[in-house]
């Protein structure tokens, strides 16, 4: 990541964060770096059209960008300093004066429950000055925890355009709304987009922290205020501190029945608000939000799993239950709130593992991603994982791979039937498998890792153009 002092964010910094779910940021490269970089893309995109996946190794200096102090900074600061850049990577070009569709990106086609807590993040960078009017990304501040599409009234006056002079980026919450917006210019506007996933759950603050206490940014650009519980929890959660919410508001049967009435309410903020709310307020809340996410209305169930998931180890036990129940989407979403709760989920591990030969792919990959946010593993836990490898769903074998990268070391004997993932048909299912051997890191996983590395490495000179010379 660099020999560079990381310029890690500030306080203020991390608030607008949470509340924005996006940070514009600069870099201070040079004029002749940022000119470099343009004719080379250009060149690529002319006459071999759009690198995708192998944008870095096929334009070597961009790695400069990733090694950058401003962006390991921001990076460090809010996924943890074991970061993962990555195999998903894509360079947008826009040269038209329409406006793209706002949407969510998908994680590379495939489905997951989204964690509000940010264990994924994107930067977008763009290197060439990108005016207002040159079409740069624009993001729905404050969107990033929500489902729908909450703003459809708003877009124009709330939108926030990450545009500013060459190396600007934006630092973005994964799931939040975004855009391409009207190139009216009409001159070439590239968009460098990658991906970053946290490997290992927050034990401190990993920012330039002053101030343990939450206190809203000085300016807010989302324009949804009601989420005060949620991003307190999220500020907290970041400094290390699990379960942080579990009782610390006053419980009466009147406020909780209200409140578990506004997680049917037809404004999506709303009904998130009510949801944390309900996690704050002990055994009566979690009854609440059990009962919710029991609920025939996947929505009611999935934002009832959102607050139980902050809910502490009161939730614990009705979240184990709940793996047992009819209602696909209930399996799915307990199993999803099990993982955030961590080392608080010890009871729930050995049913979590049997999910793993579940029926349905979407419970056993949201088992397999669950049991590798518990931190320390059981010998049974790895065991699961391996078969999980040899799953028919290609989701199930990605996740997997993802998930034995968080267990690191501890999942040394995952690694023969990584080698045999290497080969897979699915990229990034080759491409979680070497990760997982890297964050492994035995001798064995290294000595896998470096020669299948060696026998695919590609040569960025090689070209339809230059075969061979110089």
């Amino acid at each position: 990541m660099g020999n560079k002092t990381q310029l890690l964010l500030t306080d203020e910094q991390m608030r607008q964060f949470i509340v924005d779910g996006f940070l514009i940021l600069q870099t201070d490269f040079s004029k002749e770096f940022h000119r470099s970089l343009l004719e080379q893309l250009s060149y690529v995109y002319e006459h071999e059209g759009n690198p995708g996946n192998n944008l870095l190794p096929r334009i070597r200096e961009l790695q400069q960008v990733f090694d950058h102090p401003v962006i390991t900074g921001a990076l460090t600061s809010v996924l943890g300093p074991d970061y993962m850049l990555h195999a998903h990577r894509h360079g947008h070009f826009n040269a038209i004066p329409e406006a793209g569709g706002w949407h969510k990106d998908s994680y590379w086609g495939y489905s997951k429950m989204r964690n509000h807590h940010p264990w994924w993040a994107m930067i977008m960078y763009f290197p060439q000055d990108t005016p207002a009017q040159l079409g740069p990304t624009g993001v729905m501040p404050g969107t990033q925890n929500y489902h729908t599409r909450t703003f459809v009234n708003n877009e124009n006056k709330e939108e926030a355009l990450a545009s500013g002079e060459a190396g600007t980026f934006a630092l973005i919450h994964y799931d939040i709304w975004h855009r391409s917006t009207p190139n009216m210019l009409g001159k070439e506007r590239y968009m460098l987009k990658f991906e970053f996933m946290r490997t290992q759950a927050p034990t401190n603050p990993t920012w330039n922290q002053k101030d343990e206490v939450w206190k809203l940014p000085e300016q807010i650009k989302s324009p949804f205020r009601q989420q005060d519980t949620m991003w307190e929890e999220t500020w907290n959660w970041l400094s290390g501190k699990l379960g942080s919410l579990a009782n610390t508001a006053s419980a009466d049967a009147e406020s909780v029945q209200q409140l578990t009435a506004e997680l049917r309410d037809a404004s999506e903020p709303n009904v998130l608000h009510a949801a944390y709310e309900l996690a704050r307020r002990g055994t009566l809340g979690v009854e609440a939000l059990l009962q919710g996410l029991s609920d025939n209305e996947a929505g009611v169930s999935r934002t009832s799993a959102y607050g139980l998931s902050v809910s502490g180890s009161e939730a614990v036990s009705g979240l184990t239950e709940a793996l047992d129940h009819e209602n696909l989407h209930t399996v799915v979403h307990a199993a999803f709130a099990l993982g955030e709760q961590r080392e608080l989920t010890n009871e729930a591990v050995s049913k979590l593992i049997n999910l793993l030969q579940h029926p349905a792919p979407q419970v056993r990959y949201t088992a397999a991603e669950s049991l590798g946010m518990l931190g320390k593993p059981s010998d049974a836990t790895v065991e699961g994982l391996i078969e999980c490898l040899k799953d028919e769903d290609v989701q199930v074998r990605f996740t997997t791979g993802l998930s034995l990268s968080r267990l690191g070391a501890a999942a040394e004997a995952a690694v023969p039937q990584l080698q045999i993932a290497l080969d897979d048909e699915n990229r990034y299912v080759r491409a979680h498998a070497l990760e997982a051997l890297r964050y492994i890191g035995t001798e064995e996983a290294k000595d896998a890792l470096i020669k299948h590395l060696f026998n695919s490495r590609w040569c960025s000179n090689t070209t339809p153009q230059s075969t061979f010379y110089p």
